[in-house]
């Protein structure tokens, strides 16, 4: 989410204070120009910047999400450090959907993409011209055992920011912790924010460090990566902040379980393969990612590739066999980081290609795979990590402020001050493109 425009005056973001309205009664078969399976970041921005454009002519668009609250969750991270309250983190779903946009409060089981239809467990079928499909991803806390007994006992020591009702008992386990192992986790696999595993982990630190603490407690960070970061400028910068700080790292570790009564985490060792041998680990505290997957709606369906994503060309978020059908975000195809910031870039992209499908013409809009990961590495420092396709970094600061992989405070106050306001006010409301700021970017450059 960071661009130039972020050294502007706050004062001219515009303010939402128009509050959004549920479609009162849902008709029998409904049908819309554009429907949107998702009431989240992705699938909000879409319906914002369509409503603002001047080349959509008819403003018909339809949002299937039955979730009656909208969470920013990039700012779970900053709830579990202790840095903002949960309650400021989330708003009614009608206070973010667009004005003259219908919402129908309705949970999706199926996509019949030859027949225009989406079907419904509430028995309701929907048809449309044109589809996005938006509905985020799953987070599989049954997908490591014990864990979702041990999120429920406060006295476990165990917590997660990956939830909005786990995240604020992170920050209750950090200040009551003084001494002992403390283990962080990253799961194997495609994850949300792949940065905020970590993320919690420096912030945990530099609080103990505060306390005056530090020295009592052993840190681990265990994750089922190879590395630190996918990107390798960043991931040598994390690397050897990770040494300097003394945090072991247990890199190919996969949490398996969790036993909260013992007091034991095990990990499967991925570098062994199939027959990788399993590790236990004993915890004072334990922070745990679970592992994420698309949902089963999605990749059982006859829209989804083979690994259960939204498949659409990585270019232009089109689907490479339904010409009426795009996604974007956590569901997608696209190959690459999962974030809100990635939105900033592809929701253009999508809204050109959308509309030119709409007059008969092919997609020109190109997608690079920008994505950013604001990665926290303490109080008052922060590591703005921006790249592309095929781990290339495209940063937005480096000739004013050089490289990006040298954390620093400005870039901590983006994270913590400006990208909440931002997104309430501004990126929701289809008027935020992140690294361009406030202005629309050129979306027909060349391919990455």
């Amino acid at each position: 989410m960071a661009g130039v425009a972020v050294l502007r005056p706050l004062a001219r973001a515009p303010i939402r204070r128009i509050s959004r309205t549920y479609a009162t009664s849902i008709p029998a078969k409904p049908h819309h120009r554009v429907v949107i399976v998702g009431g989240g970041t992705a699938g909000v921005t879409v319906a914002a910047q369509l409503q603002r454009s001047t080349k959509l002519e008819t403003k018909d668009i339809a949002i299937l999400d039955p979730a009656q609250t909208h969470h920013y969750q990039p700012g779970w991270t900053l709830v579990g450090s202790g840095l903002k309250s949960l309650q400021n983190m989330h708003r009614t779903m009608s206070e973010v959907i667009p004005e003259g946009v219908k919402h129908y409060p309705l949970r999706v089981s199926n996509f019949d993409p030859e027949n225009n239809a989406i079907k419904t467990s509430d028995g309701i079928n929907v048809s449309y011209d044109y589809l996005v499909v938006a509905p985020g991803l799953e987070t599989n806390f049954a997908g490591v055992s014990g864990l979702e007994q041990a999120l429920q006992d406060p006295a476990s020591q165990v917590s997660s920011i990956y939830s909005e009702k786990t995240v604020e008992q992170v920050w209750r386990n950090v200040q009551e912790f003084k001494k002992g192992p403390a283990i962080f986790t990253q799961p194997a696999g495609v994850i949300k924010c792949a940065g905020a595993p970590q993320k919690i982990m420096w912030m945990a630190l530099s609080q103990w460090k505060r306390d005056g603490i530090r020295d009592n407690i052993d840190i681990t960070f265990a994750t089922g990566a190879a590395t630190m970061f996918a990107v390798p400028k960043y991931s040598q910068a994390l690397e050897e902040l990770r040494k300097e700080r003394n945090v072991e790292g247990l890199f190919q570790h996969n949490l398996v379980k969790v036993d909260p009564k013992k007091k034991v985490a095990t990990f499967k060792k991925l570098a062994d393969g199939a027959n990788g041998a399993l590790v236990e680990k004993e915890f004072g505290f334990l922070h745990v990612v679970p592992p994420q997957k698309p949902w089963d709606w999605v990749a059982k369906s006859p829209i989804a590739d083979t690994a259960g994503w939204v498949d659409v060309d990585k270019s232009t978020t089109r689907h490479n066999k339904y010409k009426n059908i795009f996604s974007l975000g956590d569901a997608s195809s696209l190959p690459n980081s999962k974030t809100a910031a990635a939105i900033t870039s592809q929701t253009p992209v999508l809204i050109d290609n959308l509309i030119a499908a709409m007059k008969g013409a092919e997609p020109k809009a190109v997608y690079d795979g920008y994505a950013s990961c604001p990665l926290l590495t303490g109080h008052n420092e922060l590591m703005l990590c921006e790249f592309k396709y095929g781990g290339v970094p495209k940063e937005t600061f480096a000739n004013i402020l050089g490289g990006q992989e040298s954390p620093n405070r400005l870039y901590y106050h983006l994270k913590k001050d400006f990208f909440p306001f931002v997104y309430w006010n501004s990126f929701i409301n289809g008027i935020w493109f992140g690294p361009s700021g406030f202005l629309r970017p050129e979306t027909t450059a060349s391919k990455a």
